[in-house]
């Protein structure tokens, strides 16, 4: 892991580079389950996710959120993570992800700890997220990292809630 350096995104290509990460997440959901899928339509059909891309630096801009992005030493873009304000106290986690060749290398615990570590000094006293059931790693990580489980923090479709983890941490 220490060939890899993450960095705040803010040129275009490294926002590019994000984005096409973001892609590759949307991807691995609509893929990896039935449920995921439908989730994914739900929240995120093609048009809308293709206009949050575009927004990705305003609704995730300093002060008060941060996109990250980490790359090994050859500049391959690995993985990617983001938060935003929810609140004054709140900071929420938004796609955590991993491509399949940086997998089990601790990429993700450490564009997740940056993020804690940045939402704290930015003045938040909690960090959120929600992942789907169905991704078991990520749970694990998360708990490592100090979340609990907690409930719903935003409204959430009755349809899809059983299918989703909510988690907390102090900050």
């Amino acid at each position: 892991m220490s060939d890899i350096t993450l960095t705040q995104a803010t040129s275009p290509a490294d926002l590019n580079a994000v984005r096409d990460l973001c892609w590759a997440y949307r991807d691995f959901l609509l893929s990896n389950s039935a449920i995921d899928k439908e989730i994914t339509e739900t929240f995120y059909p093609a048009p809308k996710y293709t206009t949050l891309m575009a927004q990705l630096p305003e609704l995730h801009a300093r002060p008060s959120g941060i996109v990250l992005l980490a790359r090994d030493a050859d500049g391959t873009a690995l993985g990617c993570g983001m938060t935003h304000a929810l609140d004054d106290d709140t900071s929420e986690v938004k796609r955590v992800f991993v491509n399949d060749a940086a997998r089990g290398k601790g990429v993700a615990a450490l564009i997740c700890n940056a993020l804690i570590t940045q939402a704290k000094a930015d003045g938040f006293t909690r960090i959120v997220l929600d992942t789907s059931k169905s991704l078991h790693a990520a749970q694990r990580l998360y708990l490592r990292l100090g979340f609990t489980p907690c409930g719903p923090y935003q409204p959430i479709p009755d349809d899809v809630l059983p299918e989703l983890l909510f988690y907390s941490r102090a900050l």
